[in-house]
C-alpha cells in the first residue's frame, strides 16, 4: 500500500505506548505508518483541576481537530478519556482488547494508616470519581489534586508530604513503572471504559476503517459500550463521580454501576446480569433506575455547583 497511515497521539509515555500498540497491529498487516505526537490542553495546563477546566474531551480535543484538519488519519486514546458524543465526522475505528481495569494506591511508607480511624491521611488524585469513592470509605481523609502524566504524578507524590496517591493499574503497568509499594483497590469501581484503548478516524476514511477492523475486539466493544451508555444516560462528564464496569463470563454480561455525590456521602449503585445476546440497553436501564432512585438530584446538584 502506498498510503502512510498517520497515527496521532499525545506525547506522554503512556499515550505513546498505546499508539505503538495500534502501530504494531497495523504494520503486522503490511500497512506503512507514522506516529504524529500532538499536545493536548490537558497536557499543557497541569495546575487547574480537570473538573474546573470543564471541558469534556480535554485530552482528545486536539487530536480530534488534527483528524478533522487531515493532519493525521487515526487518533489513539484512552477510551475513558473519550466523550460519549464524538465530534461529527469522527467514528470509532477499533476498540482494542481491554487491559487491567482496577485502580491502585501507591503509598509512601506503609498502609497501616488505612486501619487507623482517627488518622487524617493525605491522599492525592484529581479524579472526582476516585475522590468520591475514597471519601465514602474514609470520610476523615484529606484529598489533594494531582495532575500530569503518570511519571509526573509519581514524582509529585515522592516530593510531597502525602500518604499516598491513586492511579489506574493499566497506566502504571503498561509502562512498567508500578512501584512495589502499591496495592490494588479491589473495592473501588473503575471509570467507564477504564483499561481500554480506542482508535478513531474520519467516518469517510474507508482505508483506515478497513485496516482497524482487523483488531477490533468485540467483547471489549460490548462491555465498554454498556458502561459508556450508563455514563451517557446519567449525563455524566469529568465533573460527575460515575463508575461502571461490565464483563462477560460464560456468555453472561455482569454489570455494576454507581453514582456518588462529590463528597461520597450520597451514593446509588446497581447491578445486572443478562445473556450477552440480550445486553442491548442494560447500561441505559441501569442508569434510569439510579436516576429514579434519587440520582437525578445528585446530577442536578453537581451541574449547578460547577456552572
Amino acid at each position: 500500500m502506498d498510503k502512510i497511515i498517520r497515527i496521532g497521539t499525545r506525547e506522554s509515555q503512556l499515550a505513546m505506548w498505546q499508539a505503538h500498540q495500534v502501530n504494531s497491529l497495523l504494520t503486522a498487516q503490511g500497512y506503512r505508518t507514522e506516529l504524529v505526537p500532538i499536545k493536548s490542553e490537558g497536557d499543557i495546563d497541569l495546575v487547574t483541576p480537570l473538573y474546573e477546566i470543564g471541558v469534556q474531551g480535554i485530552f482528545t480535543k486536539s487530536l480530534d481537530l488534527a483528524l478533522l484538519n487531515n493532519r493525521i488519519d487515526i487518533a489513539v486514546h484512552s477510551f475513558k478519556d473519550v466523550p460519549t458524543q464524538l465530534p461529527r465526522q469522527i467514528v470509532h475505528a477499533a476498540i482494542l482488547e481491554r487491559g487491567p481495569v482496577k485502580d491502585l494506591l501507591v503509598y509512601k511508607n506503609d498502609t497501616s494508616f488505612l486501619e487507623q480511624p482517627g488518622y487524617i491521611a493525605s491522599i492525592a488524585t484529581s479524579s472526582v470519581r476516585r475522590k468520591a469513592q475514597w471519601l465514602r470509605r474514609y470520610p476523615q481523609h484529606q484529598l489533594h489534586n494531582l495532575r500530569g502524566n503518570v511519571n509526573t504524578r509519581l514524582q509529585k507524590l515522592a516530593a510531597e508530604n502525602w500518604d499516598g496517591a491513586i492511579f489506574a493499574v493499566a497506566g502504571l503497568e503498561r509502562i512498567n513503572v508500578r512501584p512495589a509499594n502499591s496495592i490494588d483497590l479491589d473495592w473501588m469501581l473503575p471509570a467507564p471504559a477504564q483499561g481500554a484503548v480506542v482508535a478513531v478516524c474520519r467516518e469517510d476514511d474507508t482505508c483506515c476503517l478497513e485496516a482497524c477492523a482487523a483488531f477490533h475486539h468485540k467483547e471489549t466493544a460490548l462491555t465498554t459500550h454498556i458502561e459508556r451508555e450508563f455514563l451517557r444516560t446519567l449525563m455524566g462528564g469529568c465533573t460527575t463521580p460515575i463508575s461502571a464496569y461490565a464483563y462477560i463470563k460464560d456468555n453472561t454480561v455482569h454489570f455494576s454501576g454507581e453514582l456518588c455525590s462529590l463528597d461520597g456521602s450520597q451514593f446509588f449503585s446497581t447491578s445486572r446480569e443478562t445473556a450477552a445476546e440480550n445486553a442491548a440497553g442494560i447500561g441505559k436501564a441501569a442508569a434510569e433506575e439510579i436516576m429514579a432512585q434519587g440520582g437525578a438530584e445528585i446530577v442536578a446538584q453537581i451541574r449547578n455547583a460547577t456552572l
